[in-house]
């Protein structure tokens, strides 16, 4: 049977584990890698909601193929880890394959990385420690995961890594080493490309390959041509930046040594002074999936001088809640000066601005990127499909405006995001931002510089008194009068509520057709009057969202488009988004 004769047979919508009689129904389209499509399923008696791979047994006709998935099965059912992607069952019908896996919502590191490029150093010790706990498990087990790399480091709703994918793992006896080619390319270790025999550090070399990548922003031996990486792995080819932290480079040296025997294990690296020195979060908020948290390096030596306070102001979202408006409650709100108590005082960490980040906000890029797309020769129609292709789940943007109201005549632009975080940008070009949490304001300066308040019983600075009151306005209209687009679920914060920090727009304009954002963190979004479709483009993971009229996503990566087509209507829009980019542009450089 081919690959296309498979492809029709449809996947269930209902499946049913013969062994436990438990039913699953199919859910929403997860992503798809080697042989095997992901999915969400839902168990109906309890209605949990499980990730499960499924696999054609199409591909399973060779035995080397069956003896690959039988491997992998046993190993990962026989490991049970926090920091492990928790594996429930397996079964089969007639045409394919069930592994019923735990479901990682907030999908991997490799998203974020691209989304982020660098990573902050605690956040990066957070997520090292964690990778590094999975591994030191595994390798007491004498399982080498010989695939460690960003994409297969999944994340939890509670920002928590989960190692997954064991189709490259094997188990290791004593002194026992392989031969065996294989690993990702940039990730890969030099011995086994030499063939020289390889055992357990290998996955310290791709641990090192991750770190240096999130701190980075790139891979430590990434070229254009793959031989070239390989060249540059054999002969140990990598420099790490002058920013990079000293102590950080070091850590990073340690684990890529071209000697295996020379690198340190997994229990070495969990007691690195680099990892157990330094702050290290308990917990770290969505907003990271992002953008940078507000996190100081130096919190512990802040803390003992008593620097970078900042005054709080008042809770002023209480009196929205009545349905006063903000003409009603102006100036009867008692707010004080700059003269507070000490006790309404109180530390609030930041995180510097990426200094790495274009002035557009990638705007240059994501113009290029489309552009590149919509001139292919390559590209073509093709009528709309349920199945489609060039779909990337893992693509959907973290961030989207889901409410608007235009005052701009008088005061400015009023905006809701998808994590419930409200802002508005005034038209004197400063932006004030109530966090999710709903306890911690964010406001912007017309030069960019960032500020940080808590609330504290009913008092505000001098400079935002009248701002607060007109914040109030905006919010308790959007409350009462706006429909929300995708509305996310509330995160429950908790001790991360100081950590958050979301994207704000950066520009907007109206056309006769549409309304169109530009965000802090790249993404642009086009909403069109008419039909209520939404278009969302990302310039960092080089992909479009599709939003139909009762809220349904769709992502597309570019480079997928390019290969496997695009439906006319979709293109149809790309090609309107692209002279939305030419005039975003423009207004960029009048700011």
């Amino acid at each position: 049977m081919t690959d296309k004769t498979a492809a029709k047979i449809d996947i269930p919508d209902i499946i049913i584990n013969p062994q436990t009689k438990k039913q699953y129904q199919r859910g929403k389209f997860l992503g798809r890698g080697g042989f095997a499509k992901c999915y969400e399923y839902t168990d109906l008696s309890t209605k949990k909601m499980y990730a499960c791979k499924v696999i054609s047994k199409t591909q399973l006709v060779k035995d080397k193929h069956k003896t690959k998935m039988s491997l992998e099965i046993s190993i990962h059912r026989s490991v049970d880890h926090k920091h492990i992607v928790k594996f429930y069952s397996f079964f089969e019908d007639s045409n394919f394959v069930y592994i019923i896996l735990e479901l990682c919502g907030k999908r991997s590191l490799m998203e974020m990385q691209k989304r982020r490029k660098r990573i902050s150093e605690a956040e990066l010790r957070y997520y090292v420690r964690q990778i590094t706990l999975a591994c030191v498990y595994l390798h007491n087990s004498r399982i080498v995961h010989r695939d460690l790399k960003l994409g297969n480091l999944f994340l939890n709703d509670d920002m928590q890594v989960k190692l997954g994918d064991f189709g490259l793992a094997t188990k290791l006896n004593p002194g026992e080493q392989r031969k065996t080619l294989c690993g990702t390319p940039n990730y890969i270790a030099p011995e086994i490309l030499l063939e020289a025999g390889h055992g357990f550090e290998v996955d310290v070399w791709s641990l090192g390959c991750i770190v240096f990548t999130m701190a980075v922003g790139r891979p430590p031996f990434e070229t254009e041509e793959l031989k070239n990486t390989y060249r540059k792995i054999k002969k140990n080819d990598y420099t790490i930046p002058n920013d990079i932290n000293p102590e950080l480079a070091t850590f990073i040296h340690k684990m890529l040594q071209a000697d295996p025997s020379k690198r340190p294990t997994m229990q070495q690296i969990l007691n690195d002074p680099y990892l157990n020195n330094n702050y290290i979060p308990s917990c770290l908020p969505t907003s990271c999936l992002s953008v940078a948290p507000r996190i100081n390096e130096n919190r512990l030596s802040i803390l003992a001088h008593g620097e970078g306070f900042r005054r709080p102001f008042s809770e002023m979202a209480n009196q929205a809640k009545d349905g006063q408006s903000a003409k009603e409650t102006n100036g009867q709100t008692p707010m004080a000066g700059d003269n507070q108590p000490a006790n309404n005082r109180e530390l609030v960490p930041l995180q510097p601005l990426n200094e790495n980040e274009p002035s557009d906000y990638y705007l240059s890029e994501l113009r290029e990127q489309l552009s590149k797309l919509l001139s292919s020769n390559r590209l073509r129609s093709k009528p709309p499909s349920n199945d489609d292709e060039a779909e990337h789940p893992a693509s959907i943007p973290c961030y989207w405006v889901s409410k608007w109201v235009d005052y701009t005549d008088r005061y400015g632009i009023g905006y809701q995001l998808c994590d419930n975080s409200i802002g508005v940008l005034f038209n004197d070009l400063t932006k004030f931002i109530l966090m999710p949490d709903e306890t911690n304001f964010h406001y912007i300066d017309k030069n960019g510089v960032e500020e940080y308040y808590k609330y504290n019983s009913d008092y505000a600075p001098n400079h935002l008194v009248k701002k607060t009151t007109l914040f109030r306005y905006f919010r308790n209209y959007m409350n009462c009068h706006l429909m929300k687009m995708g509305e996310r679920q509330r995160q429950q914060l908790g001790e991360k509520e100081d950590m958050v920090r979301v994207p704000y727009i950066n520009i907007w304009f109206r056309t006769n057709s549409a309304i169109v954002f530009h965000l802090t963190n790249g993404t642009v979004q086009i909403n069109y009057f008419k039909d209520h479709i939404k278009l969302i483009l990302c310039p960092h993971m080089a992909a479009v969202t599709y939003v139909n009229e009762t809220g349904d996503f769709q992502a597309y990566k570019f480079s997928l488009l390019e290969e496997h087509g695009v439906n006319s209507e979709l293109l149809n829009r790309l090609k309107y988004a692209k002279e939305v980019l030419v005039h975003l542009q423009k207004k960029a450089l009048k700011k």
